[in-house]
């Protein structure tokens, strides 16, 4: 599997590499004059970012902040500018690991409230059952990536090997 994942780490990267370049070959060709930008882009609703939620006010204590971590996985989230559609497939495919790390919170927090902590057995049941509940997202998450695949299968094709090369493609304009 570690074979697998440097493949992939490196195929990825020879394609960000060869995008850059023809990024920059494109920049090249033109200043661009006889094309015009516009400003923005009307998004349809249900893509607009989610609200700025307040952070939580915390009382001062030490050690373990899990709120903090999620803030900043949910800034990240809505902050995410990814350079392509094939970025957005390695985090979709990399899902599965993310959520096992947050479910593992849950379980270590239910092992030392059990074991270590001077908490009742029903808080670390509670734990337990948040581990469980993350882990069946766990488990719905591991079906993305493969989706992703088989419903961009002409998209992913076309980026992982263009007709003609990649500056034939560019003519597709879409």
């Amino acid at each position: 599997m570690r074979t697998a994942d440097e493949r992939r780490a490196a195929r990825d990267e020879a394609i960000r590499e060869r995008l850059a370049a023809e990024e920059q070959a494109i920049d090249a060709e033109g200043d661009g004059a006889d094309q015009e930008i516009g400003d923005t882009v009307q998004r349809p609703f249900h893509l607009l970012p989610a609200p700025f939620s307040t952070p939580l006010e915390v009382v001062s204590m030490s050690g373990f902040r899990f709120e903090e971590a999620a803030a900043e996985m949910e800034n990240a989230a809505r902050t995410y500018e990814p350079e392509n559609s094939m970025e957005i497939l390695s985090m979709v495919e990399n899902l599965p690991d993310a959520l096992t790390s947050v479910a593992n919170t849950f379980r270590i927090l239910a092992e030392r409230s059990d074991s270590e902590f001077p908490l009742e057995k029903d808080i670390a049941g509670a734990f337990d059952e948040i581990y469980g509940a993350l882990m069946r997202a766990v488990d719905a998450s591991g079906d993305l990536g493969e989706l992703f695949r088989q419903v961009h299968e002409h998209d992913i094709a076309r980026h992982e090997d263009p007709r003609n090369g990649p500056e034939a493609e560019k003519g597709w304009n879409v």
